[in-house]
């Protein structure tokens, strides 16, 4: 089943869309795109397969994936100097949120004189880059998590400082994102896992989320109709192309529904995936119901009303039991310790979390004593 669609920017969705990608540079005036990925799918087929139809149509593509799991600014930076030295016009970023968030920093900085941290997501600083000076972006998921691919942001970690910054500008959002499910087909059981309760959390904190957009809210809900109904199907039979379908789609909901905003599991993820490179989407499964139970007072009854939709006992406790035995059914630990995080720095964690911009819209403001408490809970198992 293929489809186009024009929400939040062009989108075509179906197996073996990605064999349009020639065509798709061409409709975008990229004659030598720089392909953006991470090490391990450069060496994947599906890569080869990208780089030798462009070539086939004549286009002068090139290759970076110098990327790692957390993208740095030393990442970006490499980047930036291969699509200068390449003569490069356009930026076709694949993979995860690695790839994705590094292909779009990539396109956004090459040809700007500011520098890459001038663009944080702080006031209006995205007014410091040029726009005539952005280059086309053609983004392609590899993983049902992020949805880097429709997103104005880029989280980049700063590593002088261990934080990641986010990096927006409203033209990092891809000109065309390409949702091709037999390009997830391959993902590890695990990491299908980790990516998919990402989705969950992206479209469960913009549904959360106090800020007033109910256009937002009600692509979250459907998104994790979609998460509930084919998750667990994906991480056990990852052949199965419907699932793989709805999941990615789930997660390109879950980031348009961020515009809403996000909250403390992300606030908290940031700060401990710069800290201790933990991998972001596997961070915020474990810290999901931590978090929920921390803002239960104010958002019981949202709750109630999303899990009567998803045919749960309409109560908070219904809810969270879901989400509990969903983390259980996927393989999710129930501890960040099972992720090699200690209680050493979570004082410190606790006053990055109340820095990092996710914190703006969570449901409760909480201040870093309390954030602190709810990362040792999540230490330590304790619900």
């Amino acid at each position: 089943m293929n489809v186009n669609w024009n929400y939040p920017t062009t989108i075509r969705a179906g197996e073996g869309r990605v064999s349009e990608i020639a065509q798709i540079c061409r409709e975008r005036d990229m004659s030598a795109p720089l392909l953006v990925t991470d090490p391990g799918l450069a060496k994947l087929p599906m890569t080869e397969n990208i780089l030798e139809a462009a070539r086939a149509d004549g286009l002068r593509i090139g290759l970076f994936s110098d990327v790692k799991p957390n993208p740095t600014g030393a990442n970006v930076a490499a980047g930036i100097a291969v699509f200068r030295e390449g003569g490069h016009d356009g930026v076709i970023a694949l993979g995860g949120g690695s790839g994705l968030d590094a292909g779009k920093a990539v396109a956004v900085a090459a040809n700007q004189s500011c520098s890459l941290w001038d663009l944080e997501d702080v006031g209006d600083n995205w007014l410091n880059a040029d726009p005539e000076k952005i280059v086309p972006i053609i983004a392609i998921p590899t993983t049902a998590g992020t949805g880097s691919e429709v997103g104005r942001v880029s989280v980049i970690v700063k590593e002088d400082e261990e934080r990641k910054v986010l990096i927006f500008h409203p033209l990092m959002m891809p000109g065309c994102v390409i949702l091709d499910p037999e390009l997830t087909v391959g993902l590890p059981a695990v990491l299908t896992a980790a990516t998919g309760m990402d989705a969950l959390s992206h479209n469960l904190e913009a549904y959360c989320s106090p800020m007033y957009h109910p256009l937002a809210e009600g692509v979250s809900i459907e998104g994790i109709r979609l998460i509930k109904e084919h998750l667990p199907t994906a991480v056990a039979k990852g052949s199965d192309i419907e699932a793989r379908r709805q999941m990615l789609v789930a997660s390109t909901m879950g980031a348009t529904a961020f515009q809403r905003g996000l909250g403390g599991m992300h606030a908290l993820a940031h700060p401990l995936g710069a800290v201790y490179d933990a991998h972001h989407g596997t961070l915020n499964a474990v810290l999901m119901p931590y978090v929920l139970v921390a803002n239960r007072e104010v958002i019981s009854e949202r709750i109630a009303r999303l899990a009567r939709y998803l045919e749960l006992p309409p109560t908070f406790d219904g809810f969270l039991d879901w989400v509990l035995e969903l983390r259980n059914e996927v393989g999710i630990p129930n501890n960040l310790s099972a992720l090699g995080i200690g209680e050493d720095r979570l004082g410190e964690i606790g006053e990055m979390a109340v820095a990092d911009p996710s914190a703006g819209t969570n449901p409760i403001v909480h201040d870093a004593a309390a954030y602190s408490q709810i990362a040792t809970r999540a230490v330590r198992g304790t619900l």
